[in-house]
């Protein structure tokens, strides 16, 4: 167990982490006390049906006056109905409370979560945040709400009893007062050990999402290597060990209930002996015995309450510190102070002496400078791990550079609104991001108000329409996961038709080509012609079809620009560009549109 697992909170910072859990619902603050209203008047009127029996008992039974009867008889049926309406209404307006609370809280985690930048989610396991938005929220529910309507009624019930106890018989109120200490003691012990292991149930089950997220999100991988077993295996042992600590749980959470249940069934007895003695000796009546034992259960549901509303409210500060250490995580791509709209792009790229490290220490990018004009093609090569990706990512700010300026039509990219710089980037990759719904819904993500006519134009300009119209519900056609129902070219096709429709300025194609085979290649090389025209285009490919006839080559070497150039003037001198070349050329003819 992890020293987060077994960690304890005193009264004090469960009180302090209650209020700011109980923040969220201070928005229904109406609602809320609505339903505490009805709370309280419910649990007043439980606490006059045993005032009920022990006058159906003493006046009725005793006298036998049947028309008393009736009378009591149909009075207790006005209490019970009038509690059964009483609970309705604070069971709906808490809960109401408590699931707009989980929807608001729900819907700002998801919404900080957009605004975290790739290095978050780089450092982040994604089923560990779904566990998050899902089960921790959850968790926080029943304490921003449910807390309050239970110390409410528990006071409330715990308060009327004793002083309805005292009353009837302060000698046998003694009996239940006495238990009560060791109770106490009881509660501190197994409640200790029920939150350890609640904590550890939330963490097992956070790591059991976790592995189906990856395992799924990856289906492909994992049946192309055969794995689907050893998937299965791995989350079977995740839910086992899931299992055992729940158990354990299950055990002393049964354990501890059994000792409270002997205890006060241990004093329930002592009441009855001792109780009746009382009666015997004419200072109690039988009626005030039964309402007596009926204020004494209910004491006893109260400590047992009172001890699920503490491992409840520990479970739920343990999420809730999950859940606020999420939200308290600072965008690190965010927009300055004073950052205003990028508008009217023609789209000039600049670098100036740019670093940038994942790591502080470990640059992956060292001193870049370059510059292109509007409209201009620049191809980045270089071998795997030279920084190509990483110099792409820089310009739309998914990443900042650590020292130097990115420029965008002679602007800091860090002096804009990072919305309207992006809107002003399409995106290509080779790893197409396609969502599960239909064809016709992944092409309008570029600019959501298109018609669709402008859907289809786009589409056709992608050499997408063809295929899309054989299918049997065409544009309406759901893709799957990740667009598995689509070939490799047909993603790729979607992909460009979704850049087409979103008509942006600057163009980022990362490998859009590769890993195609000829005929898909041609097609989506048509696509992409027509969606380059015009636009200022950075190109990271091993197709010389599209390398040769860009404006210039960056060839990058181990972070820096070793060499610059078109393909010609590259291709002409020795140096690292003409290395690539023969290297994927040899024995074949110079010339020939073949990878680099």
């Amino acid at each position: 167990m992890t020293e987060k697992n077994s960690q304890t909170y005193s009264p004090v910072a469960l009180w302090r982490a209650w209020k700011r859990i109980f923040a969220f619902a201070r928005p229904y603050l109406l609602r809320l006390v609505l339903g505490l209203v009805f709370t309280a008047f419910s649990s007043s009127v439980w606490l006059m049906i045993p005032l009920g029996l022990r006058s159906l008992l003493d006046s009725v039974f005793e006298q036998g006056d049947r028309h008393q009867l009736d009378l009591l008889a149909l009075g207790m049926l006005v209490l019970f109905v009038l509690q059964s309406l009483l609970h309705v209404g604070s069971h709906y307006w808490i809960s109401w409370v408590g699931e707009r609370v989980v929807t608001d809280l729900r819907k700002k985690v998801y919404a900080h979560l957009h605004l975290l930048g790739l290095r978050f989610y780089a450092d982040h396991r994604l089923g560990e945040l779904m566990s998050r938005l899902t089960n921790d929220v959850g968790a926080i529910r029943n304490a921003a709400t449910g807390a309050i309507s239970q110390v409410l009624m528990t006071g409330i019930m715990t308060i009327g009893s004793v002083a309805a106890m005292v009353v009837l018989n302060w000698r046998l109120s003694l009996v239940v007062f006495a238990a009560a200490p060791v109770a106490a003691v009881g509660a501190r012990y197994f409640g200790q050990r029920i939150r350890e292991l609640s904590r550890t149930v939330q963490d097992r089950l956070g790591d059991t999402t976790a592995i189906a997220e990856e395992a799924l999100s990856a289906i492909r991988v994992v049946k192309a290597f055969a794995r689907e077993v050893f998937e299965v295996n791995r989350y079977g042992e995740a839910n086992e060990d899931l299992f055992r600590t729940s158990r354990y749980r299950v055990i002393m959470e049964a354990v501890f209930s059994a000792c409270i249940a002997f205890l006060f069934m241990l004093a329930l007895v002592v009441i009855f002996w001792y109780g009746g003695t009382e009666v015997l000796a004419g200072r109690l009546s039988a009626g005030d015995l039964v309402a007596f034992i009926f204020y004494a259960m209910n004491i006893a549901r109260s400590v047992m309450g009172i001890t699920r509303l503490y491992a409840s409210l520990n479970s739920a500060v343990g999420a809730s510190e999950h859940i606020f250490e999420l939200l308290e995580s600072r965008p690190e791509i965010a927009d300055g102070e004073g950052a205003f709209p990028l508008a009217d792009v023609r789209g000039a790229v600049a670098f100036e002496d740019v670093w940038f490290g994942y790591q502080p220490d470990r640059p992956v990018i060292m001193g870049v400078s370059f510059e292109t004009l509007p409209g201009q093609t620049i191809a980045l090569v270089g071998a795997s791990g030279a920084g190509k990706t990483t110099l792409m990512n820089l310009i739309p700010r998914f990443y900042d550079a650590t020292s130097g300026v990115v420029r965008v039509d002679g602007v800091d990219v860090r002096d804009v609104q990072i919305v309207s710089l992006r809107e002003q980037i399409a995106l290509v990759s080779q790893d197409v991001d396609l969502f599960g719904t239909s064809i016709g819904e992944n092409i309008r993500y570029g600019r959501l108000d298109a018609t669709d006519d402008e859907v289809e134009l786009a589409a056709r300009d992608a050499n997408a329409h063809d295929f899309i119209v054989e299918l049997p519900e065409g544009y309406g056609a759901l893709v799957g996961e990740k667009g598995v129902k689509l070939s490799g070219g047909q993603r790729q096709r979607v992909a460009i038709a979704r850049a087409l429709l979103r008509d942006a300025r600057i163009l980022l194609l990362d490998e859009a080509t590769s890993s195609l085979d000829s005929a898909s290649e041609a097609q989506v090389q048509q696509a992409l012609e027509r969606l380059m025209a015009g636009r200022t285009t950075f190109i990271i490919a091993h197709r010389l079809s599209t390398v040769k006839h860009a404006d210039c080559i960056l060839v990058l070497e181990q972070g820096e620009i070793a060499q610059r150039g078109t393909h010609e003037a590259l291709f002409d001198r020795d140096g690292l560009y003409r290395e690539l070349c023969d290297l994927q050329f040899r024995n074949m003819e110079i010339g020939k549109d073949k990878a680099i």
